[in-house]
Formats: structure tokens, C-alpha cells, sequence
């Protein structure tokens, strides 16, 4: 194995992801970590073959695992950079220098290989060094006449003192890590030259991304748990395959640094995973794994939390409309005989924000639940009929009936919003609670007519049926339930006010399940996502795990 860890020294990391230039990019993919190995190299004053030989080594490699924590995006402002004015510096002299410099690195070049004396090579270097030096421009800046140099200025008081110098916009995405690193595993045994080379390259390596997002880079013996491995998932990263190195030294030859280019990359799908119980000594539902998340557009943020399910059956019907038949049992939920499915399989969960002092529990989108069990198969009928879906439209689009359209698109990397983000769902927690109420599984009497006894033996059934639910996701039997017709979360509703919800019941006649809030409490830590009861696969039974006060924002 080859591990390399990079620490953000800043504590973020400022890059632009390479279809939007306004969201940023995380976690980091290989293919710029790459680059920026091929750039430190050719940086040096000489190029050292046995560096060369490490990276094309390391592009022939399956594309790396990845071990990165979740990550905050910042809200991102436009700045405006003022373009460069040819009147206070001729661009004839940048080229100038720019070919100087082409010309002395192919001089040094041919020297090293035709192995001239060193006093001939080291003068070649003083004259690199001395094209190189910025200080002599700077130095002789004083040498522009001041009606020349007044255009610096914002305004041209002079002239037109009305007038502005024109900007261009540029926006500066980043991210702030809970944990300042990313590491990259690749599985490869290199030698005992190479990775000492390798390790050098990550030494000299002082940024990636942006010129802020300083780093400090290394090898390192530990192969951390995954956060993202290649595979069947809904994240393409760019990475990298033989020939990459070659391809980006003839595609400086075009660009030579200072012309507009692009990283040259293949994609490939990752996806995310959790640890492994046995690394986390965390219980795990069957129905925990990866989400694929829809952000709902501003305007259709209205929808309250108490038509969960009226969303997610139109986003479950939307879904199988451009699914191929016949859909596999993963994804239909449902047997070839019509029988509903006894194994997990993808849910379909409207996220309502909660959990905040502000929080008013509106749906701020939908994530589609892809259990860490579901098989190959189901897997792909599901990616593939969302693709035909965003195939069909720049936006997603559900319709309501007489309520409304429902518009979204698919996030892509760390949505700005809390609620869209898999991490405050799926924490490790000993008590969760829910957002949306449980639909029981079986009948627990009146809870609220009748004697007390009779009261407070349909409460205790309604509990004990909790219990059953929790049993028959995979998880322990909890040590505490407490079952409520009140919210117990800020920002969710209460139980009464949700639409009845009805399950085919003996002889196919419809059964209305009992909707109750509850808080559960286990004596090990469960990490999610959790759902419970018999409508967990519509969004009913969603729950939070309960940990310390998060931002505000939705």
C-alpha cells in the first residue's frame, strides 16, 4: 500500500469543484493531488528521473481509496480582481521573459544530458534565477511615467473622474474540514526507491488547490478507514490512468503556465461508506448506508414536514417513471410475486429542518437511502433512472396534483445546508429521536380514551411495538422508549396533525398504522441513518441522533 496524508494548514481548503465554479470542491480528488505531485516535481531546478519514474508508477495504480471527514462550505462572495492594464506594463515584456525562461530550462536541460562542466550548468542556473526574480520588475516599477501610472488607480480622477476601472468577478469556494486532512490510499507495493521518492515530491509540496490552501504532505505507514472507495456511486471524482503524466506535459507545451487551460482527468465513480462496526464498537441498522440528496429550490421550500409521505411516494413514483422494467426487488421494494420485500431496500426520505430554536420543520429536501446491503444490481437500475431523469430536464421536478410542483436538483459534494448533509444523521449516538412519528406496525389500542389502566397498557404496547422495530432493523433492544403524541424535537409536528397512513393489511384491505414521536435511548452507541416502524422506507420514523447544538443555518 502506498498512503500519502495531507494536512491543511490553514484549516480549509479553497478550490472550485470542475463542473461549478461557484461550489467547492471536497473531499480533494486524486487527479489534482496528482498534478500537484507532476507540478513540485517540474518546479525543481532539476528533474530528478527517479521522481519521474515514482509518478508514472503511481498513475498506473487503481484510483485510491479516500479518508476524509465531512466538511463545512463557506458562503461564497464575489471579488472583483482588476484586469491587468497594458498601459503600465507592456505585455511584450512578459513574453519576453516568459520565452527567456522556456528557452534557459531547455538549455539546462540539454546540458544535464550532454553533461557539461558544472561551471557551465550553474551559470545557466544564475541566469533561470535572475529571470525568475520578480524583485526586478517590482524594482523598476518607479520608471513609469505618472500619467501612464495613474490608470492603476480605481478611478481615473485625471481624465474622467466619473469612471471606474472594470473587474473581473471571481469567486473563491472553500470548505472547512472537521478533520484538517484527507489521505489517500492506493493499493500498490512500491519499492523502497520509489516510496522515498514519492515522499520527497510530498515534502516539497506546499499547496493544493488554491495559493491559500497551504499543506503539508507526506507518506505514511497507517492505511486509515475509507470515506470513499471507487465503485457503484452517485460521486465522480476526477482521477488518473497511464499516460497521465505525458498528457499534462504536452498540454503545458500549449498553455506554457500563463494561457487558460484545464486539468486533464478521468472519471470515476466513488461512493461513501462507513466504518465497520467492529472499528467503530458502534450498532449499525440494516438500513444505514450511502444517500443520494435532493436539494429542493428556494421556492419550493414550503412543503411542511406533515407531507413526508405525499412527497416521498411522488419522488418513489418519479424515480421507478424512468426506471426500466422489470425493477429489481432493491429498488421496487417489492418480490416478483407482489409480495413486499423482507429485505432492506432503497428509501425514499424528505428532510425536514429540525433541531434548531428557529427550526419550523419545512422539507428542505429529500435524500434516496441506499442500504449498505443492497446488491449491485438494484444499485445501478436506481443510478441509472436517476440519470435518465436529469436526462430529461436541467431540473427535477415532481407534481403535486392541486398542491404544487416540487423542483430540485441533485446535490453534489456537501450541501451549504445542515440538513442535507448525511453527517448530523447517521452520528454515532446512545439516544435519538424522532423527527417524522413512527408508524407502528401493529395496533396498540386507544391512547388517549378509555380508562388509565386501559391508557397506559395501549401506551405500553405502543412502546414494546418500538422495541420490535428497532429488533427487526438489526439493532439491540433499547434500555429506555418513551413514546409521545407531542414533538420532541424542535421544528417537528405533532403526531395527529400527519395524514393517516395506511398499509395493505389481511386480504389486501387497507390498515391505518398509529403514529407516535418517540425517544429511544440504547446502551451503545447506533450510528445512522436510523428509520423506524412500517413506514420507514416513506420517510416516517426518521430519527436524530441527539448531540450537541449544531449552526443555525438550515
Amino acid at each position: 500500500m502506498l498512503t500519502i496524508e495531507v494536512n491543511f494548514l490553514t484549516g480549509r481548503f479553497v478550490a472550485s469543484a470542475y463542473h461549478d465554479r461557484t461550489r467547492p470542491e471536497w473531499p480533494p480528488h486524486p487527479a489534482r493531488l496528482f498534478s500537484a505531485l507532476v507540478a513540485t516535481w517540474a518546479d525543481a531546478d532539476r528533474l530528478d528521473p527517479t521522481e519521474r519514474q515514482a509518478i508514472v508508477w503511481l498513475e498506473n495504480l487503481p484510483p485510491p481509496s479516500i479518508s476524509a471527514s465531512d466538511a463545512t462550505p463557506r458562503i461564497t462572495a464575489t471579488h472583483f480582481v482588476p484586469v491587468n492594464d497594458a498601459r503600465i506594463i507592456p505585455g511584450g515584456s512578459y513574453d519576453g521573459r516568459a520565452k527567456k525562461v522556456d528557452n534557459l530550462l531547455d538549455r539546462i536541460r540539454q546540458a544535464e544530458a550532454d553533461q557539461l562542466p558544472a561551471r557551465k550548468q550553474q551559470s545557466l542556473r544564475t541566469q533561470l534565477k535572475k529571470q525568475r526574480d520578480v524583485a526586478t520588475i517590482v524594482a523598476s516599477a518607479g520608471k513609469t511615467p505618472v500619467s501612464t501610472a495613474v490608470h492603476i488607480m480605481p478611478r481615473d480622477w485625471v481624465t474622467t473622474p466619473n469612471t471606474v476601472r472594470t473587474g473581473q468577478a471571481r469567486r473563491y469556494p472553500s470548505v472547512t474540514p472537521i478533520e484538517p486532512r484527507v489521505t489517500y490510499v492506493w493499493n500498490g507495493d512500491p519499492t523502497a526507491e520509489t516510496a522515498e521518492a514519492i515522499d520527497g515530491l510530498c515534502a516539497r509540496l506546499t499547496r493544493l488547490g488554491h495559493s491559500s490552501s497551504l499543506v503539508s504532505c507526506r507518506v505514511v505507514p497507517d492505511n486509515p478507514a475509507p470515506s470513499h472507495v471507487p465503485g457503484e456511486g452517485p460521486t465522480v471524482l476526477r482521477s488518473v490512468r497511464s499516460g497521465q503524466l505525458a498528457t499534462l506535459e504536452r498540454e503545458y507545451q500549449k498553455h506554457k503556465g500563463s494561457k487558460p487551460r484545464t486539468l486533464p482527468f478521468t472519471p470515476v465513480r466513488y461512493r461513501q461508506v462507513d466504518e465497520t462496526p467492529t472499528q467503530r464498537q458502534v450498532a449499525i441498522p440494516d438500513t444505514a448506508g450511502e444517500w443520494l440528496v435532493l436539494a429542493f429550490l428556494q421556492g419550493s421550500r414550503r412543503f411542511p414536514s406533515t407531507r413526508t409521505v405525499e412527497v416521498a411516494t411522488a419522488l418513489r413514483g418519479a424515480v421507478f417513471h424512468h426506471a426500466t422494467d422489470p425493477m429489481p426487488e432493491g429498488l421496487s421494494g417489492h418480490s416478483r410475486e407482489g409480495r413486499p420485500s423482507t429485505k432492506p431496500h432503497a428509501a425514499f426520505l424528505p428532510l425536514p429542518w429540525v433541531g434548531h430554536e428557529h427550526s419550523d420543520g419545512r422539507l428542505m429536501g429529500a435524500a434516496i437511502s441506499i442500504p449498505e446491503q443492497l446488491d449491485r444490481e438494484s444499485r445501478r437500475a436506481l443510478f441509472r433512472a436517476i440519470g435518465r431523469w436529469e436526462e430529461a430536464g436541467s431540473t427535477l421536478t415532481l407534481t403535486l396534483g392541486r398542491k404544487g410542483i416540487l423542483k430540485m436538483e441533485r446535490v453534489i459534494g456537501t450541501s451549504s445546508l445542515v440538513t442535507l448533509r448525511a453527517g448530523p444523521w447517521r452520528r454515532k449516538s446512545h439516544r435519538w429521536v424522532t423527527t417524522t412519528p413512527i408508524a407502528l406496525p401493529t395496533h396498540p389500542g386507544p391512547l388517549g380514551k378509555g380508562t388509565a389502566a386501559a391508557r397506559a397498557k395501549a401506551w405500553d404496547r405502543a412502546e414494546q411495538a418500538i422495541i420490535d422495530s428497532c429488533r427487526h432493523v438489526g439493532l439491540p433492544e433499547p434500555i429506555d422508549v418513551t413514546a409521545a403524541l407531542a414533538p420532541v424535537i424542535p421544528g417537528s409536528r405533532p403526531a395527529p396533525s400527519y395524514p393517516a397512513f395506511y398499509q395493505r393489511g389481511p386480504g389486501g384491505k387497507p390498515v391505518a398504522r398509529r403514529l407516535v414521536h418517540a425517544t429511544v435511548t440504547f446502551d451503545q452507541p447506533v450510528s445512522g441513518p436510523l428509520m423506524l416502524g412500517a413506514g420507514r422506507y416513506l420517510g416516517l420514523g426518521l430519527m436524530r441522533p441527539m448531540m450537541e447544538p449544531e449552526t443555525t443555518n438550515a
